[in-house]
């Protein structure tokens, strides 16, 4: 079976590192904030342009701590796409806000900007932009309507590490940047993970108390806090790849413009507007035939996946939301024509043919 993504072969090319690396680390027995997270976040945080950036324990964490520390909660509504993982309308719950949902536009999927300023009330406080599979939103419409309202934009990062705008990378446009270090990430832990990049020192700084139970350590607790840590063992291992992160995106973007060379004539496949660097977390064509096409390559030995198949608006779990059928229309129609194939740095070239022939076929 052709998988999503190979993590096997991707840790055979790595592997005598991260063995020095898991070594170097049990042999120094700190294991919780030690050394390799504080370079972790050193390193993201220059590569991002960014005074801070701040390891947490997953990427839902990255978005519960910054809605948090920005003093957004009880009440408050946060304007977001329904078409995303869970995680972002699940972050905006945890403090008591609400998520209130724009359509996406059809080119990317990403959060249409020109009907975002109809969903702001008095009680609006920030906007949740995801960069989905790898496109980012656009940023400047977004910094401009936050700027215009008074508003916060918290930037769901968890499938962009590495995307641009005019080379400028997405985490480093809002008043904090979420990352999601999941195993199948372009730049993946051996576990959950998440870092936070942001340029407010004093936020930072009540980030890093809140993932630590609310202590900046000695037992003193300034506040009712979580525990959201990165741990030693997944920053040495993401220290590893990190590295690597520009050459996987470029390796990503290699496999998707063969994708598209082949298919473009079949499906619709993804854009990347001019001035953005796409980073294909997911390689996603749309068509009618989704159904169809999926059962093809089912039986051909070929993975591929829905992302995502129910809308955040129709989750049974936000059904308290009061919103129903109809109500986001490019986004439910993505839904019924969205499929994701294989994409993955070490996919190689005659396997990308043989999923193309199987599709047009």
């Amino acid at each position: 079976m052709v998988p999503m993504i190979d993590l096997k072969k991707e840790f055979a090319e790595i592997k005598g590192e991260v063995f020095d690396m898991l070594t170097e680390i049990l042999e120094s027995s700190q294991y919780i904030l030690g050394p390799k997270v504080a370079e972790l976040e050193k390193k993201i945080a220059d590569y991002h342009n960014v005074s801070s950036a701040i390891g947490v324990a997953s990427g839902t964490d990255a978005l519960h701590l910054s809605i948090d520390a920005l003093g957004i909660g009880e009440g408050d509504e946060v304007i977001t796409t329904p078409f995303t993982f869970f995680a972002t309308a699940e972050a905006i719950l945890y403090t008591g806000a609400i998520p209130v949902f724009v359509d996406i536009e059809p080119e990317t999927l990403n959060i249409d900007v020109s009907l975002i300023e109809k969903k702001i009330t008095s009680r609006t406080k920030a906007i949740i932009p995801v960069h989905i599979f790898g496109h980012p939103a656009d940023m400047d419409a977004i910094q401009k309507i936050a700027k215009k309202y008074s508003l916060k934009i918290i930037e769901d990062c968890a499938q962009a590490f590495g995307g641009t705008i005019r080379n400028k990378k997405v985490g480093g446009f809002g008043d904090a940047g979420c990352f999601s270090f999941y195993p199948s990430k372009n730049l993946g832990a051996y576990g959950d993970g998440g870092i936070i990049t942001i340029n407010d020192l004093a936020v930072a700084d009540n980030i890093r108390k809140l993932r630590n139970h609310g202590s900046k350590g000695a037992y003193k607790h300034e506040t009712i806090g979580f525990n959201s840590r990165l741990d030693e063992i997944q920053a040495g291992i993401l220290l590893v790849k990190f590295k690597r992160i520009d050459e996987y995106n470029r390796k990503r973007r290699q496999k998707a413009a063969l994708y598209t060379e082949l298919l473009s004539n079949v499906v619709k496949c993804p854009v990347e507007k001019d001035g953005f660097y796409h980073v294909y977390h997911q390689y996603t064509i749309m068509t009618p035939k989704r159904d169809v096409i999926q059962e093809k390559l089912k039986a051909s030995g070929v993975s591929s996946v829905v992302y995502y198949p129910i809308p955040l608006h129709l989750q049974e779990a936000l059904g308290f939301l009061g919103y129903k059928e109809g109500d986001f229309p490019v986004t439910e129609m993505a839904v019924r024509e969205v499929l994701s194939l294989p994409i993955y740095p070490g996919l190689e070239e005659e396997t990308i043919k043989r999923i193309a022939e199987i599709i047009n076929g």
